[in-house]
């Protein structure tokens, strides 16, 4: 079938719809719902046999839903309606919720049902959720609504007229913070419903600030609203029974202003911030220990888990250079196998635009950020002592999907979206790509990726060869399953065999072209951009990281995209690993 999505933007999960119906042999096109822009018109140009909302804030015209099918996916269980589905399931506590595909009607969310899957609420914030637990049951509802569409047979089902209940938006007074009376876990529930938009506002030195993301501290204590510490980046406030750590603040926008950029809390903070301790914890941080850290190390045996996780997915100068370091500690430890990655959330994005955006010299930052991710990537290729497994748990793009691509092996979670591309940014990239990534897939499928610019479902990577596994685990077991199948892979002579050729692959390699030359030449195409103040590059940043609205839909995403029909790969080119439903595999409990 030909699939319409039309979405408010082309957010993770409308990427993950993208490539996953490609994946089921259907052609996907694209139309944004902006102000301004006629969905009908839309709809009249591509002619679709069926139109699905993936992430649609607005409300669907009647000329289109009267005239075709249109499927709305909604991130919340049957009956539940409103704007702030998840934000209400975080903030109230909910242990279990759901996905469900509906069709559009005259009444926002009340149309009938075409298919509905329930999913755990783990203690997370809400876009960790949204691409993760919710994403999964989302595909799951998705392709069963498509499937039952295309029968032509299947009747949707009403909305019991006693089940719906609409929320309200979930505004700013419902999610305020009372510091000397509210709990330790009633803050960490209304700083992760408001992850990572719109964020938490409150006051602070003196100055009004959204506050985004939240974790739990064991440790420190102080009065109610106190700021008691700081630990790369973040900072640590404390509540009526505890503290929590807050990694990231904006600014309220001013009058007539520009949005913002949302910043590491210190740097937001600025000269505002007062003298308080850096307060670090050890690489081999405690699993009984209930704080934050972005990066920690742990061992067993022969297997070292590098495990960091930052915000967005975004990695700045200061990210590149501390997960350097804790590498290079990783690397000294008597292992033959070194995981890294591995958590739930953004495996890694790249460079740091909102860093950059808010430095004195973007030029200057975007150089020193690219440099630094460049040395990072450089002592992943380098390293010839033992085996690196990039352990890719959730979605990568550019740069962080090129530090991915520097390891021996790449392990996708199966609901994995990968963007192997810099060109939506005006980029031509470094990270070594011109390296890694024709090694992977050939010059001719390189040339493809970077230039389609179009995103990439776990499977499909594995089918081109960007990623060596796949694993079929749910957001929560994907780190314990990719450690379990790591030790597997440190007791096979296979491994100690790639090992001992190590060293002699990456010296053929060095003869025929220096890695040097390869950073040489990117770099001097990155500088050039940098430096260049009409280079679109600045313009595509500043757009990306102050939520400019886009003009209208990118033409590589409005061109249908036809859908790959496929077989199931050889045993050598792809292994799947399934876990139970318990963890909240899709199609546990579907209707």
């Amino acid at each position: 079938m030909h699939v319409l999505l039309a979405a408010s933007a082309f957010n993770s999960l409308t990427q993950r719809v993208h490539a996953e119906l490609r994946d089921h042999g259907h052609s996907v096109a694209v139309e944004l719902a902006l102000p301004g822009v006629s969905l009908p018109d839309a709809v009249r140009r591509h002619q679709p046999d069926l139109i699905l909302a993936p992430m649609l804030k607005t409300a669907v015209p009647r000329e289109v839903w009267s005239a075709h099918t249109c499927l709305i996916v909604h991130p919340g269980p049957v009956g539940d309606r409103g704007p702030s589905s998840l934000d209400w399931a975080i903030q109230e506590n909910a242990t279990r919720w759901g996905v469900t595909v509906l069709q559009a009607d005259e009444e926002m969310d009340a149309g009938d049902v075409w298919a509905c899957v329930a999913c755990p609420v783990p203690p997370v914030g809400k876009s960790d959720l949204y691409r993760g637990e919710v994403a999964d049951a989302a595909l799951a509802a998705v392709l069963l609504a498509v499937d039952r569409f295309a029968s032509g047979t299947y009747t949707p089902q009403r909305q019991p007229d006693s089940a719906g209940r609409t929320r309200p938006y979930l505004r700013q007074e419902s999610r305020r913070i009372d510091w000397e009376a509210d709990s330790t876990e009633r803050v960490l529930r209304v700083l992760r419903a408001a992850d990572s938009r719109p964020g938490v506002l409150d006051e602070l030195l003196g100055g009004e600030w959204f506050l985004h993301g939240g974790h739990p501290e064991d440790r420190l204590r102080g009065h109610p609203g106190e700021l008691l510490a700081t630990r790369a980046g973040a900072i640590c406030r404390a509540t009526a029974d505890g503290a929590v750590w807050i990694p990231e603040l904006r600014a309220r926008r001013a009058p007539g202003e520009p949005t913002p950029v949302k910043l590491p809390a210190t740097m937001a903070l600025g000269d505002r911030l007062p003298p308080l301790r850096e307060h670090p914890v050890p690489l081999h941080l405690d699993a009984r220990r209930r704080t934050w850290s972005d990066i920690v190390y742990r061992e067993d045996g022969p297997v070292g888990f590098l495990s960091f996780s930052f915000p967005g997915g975004a990695m700045s100068t200061a990210h590149c250079r501390r997960l350097l370091d804790a590498y290079s500690v990783a690397c000294s430890r008597p292992t033959s196998v070194l995981v890294l990655g591995g958590g739930r959330d953004f495996f890694s994005n790249g460079v740091h635009l909102g860093v950059i955006e808010a430095a004195a010299d973007p030029a200057e930052e975007s150089w020193a950020n690219v440099n630094a991710m460049d040395d990072l990537v450089e002592a992943v290729l380098t390293t010839t002592d033992k085996l690196i497994v990039a352990a890719v748990g959730a979605n990568a793009a550019a740069g962080g999907a090129m530090l991915a691509l520097a390891a021996d092996e790449v392990w996708c979670r199966s609901g994995v979206v990968l963007n192997p591309h810099y060109r939506l940014m005006g980029l031509y990239g470094s990270e070594y790509w011109t390296y890694t990534l024709p090694r992977r897939v050939g010059t001719g499928v390189a040339e493809r990726l970077t230039t389609d610019a179009l995103p990439l479902s776990a499977d499909a990577a594995a089918r081109l060869g960007l990623a060596d596994r796949t694993i079929a685990a749910g957001p929560q077991a994907f780190a314990a399953e990719a450690f379990r199948l790591a030790a597997q892979l440190a007791a096979t002579s296979a491994a100690r065999s790639r090992i001992a050729g190590k060293k002699a692959q990456r010296d053929r390699d060095e003869e025929a072209t220096p890695l040097a030359a390869y950073r040489e030449a990117e770099l001097a195409r990155m500088r050039q951009t940098f430096f260049d103040p009409d280079a679109p590059y600045h313009a595509l940043r500043r757009a990306f990281v102050r939520k400019e609205p886009a003009a209208g839909t990118p033409p590589h995403l409005a061109r249908a995209v036809p859908g790959r029909h496929t077989a199931p790969l050889p045993s050598r080119e792809r292994e799947v690993t399934g876990l139970a439903a318990h963890d909240g595999a899709p199609g546990a409990a579907t209707c």
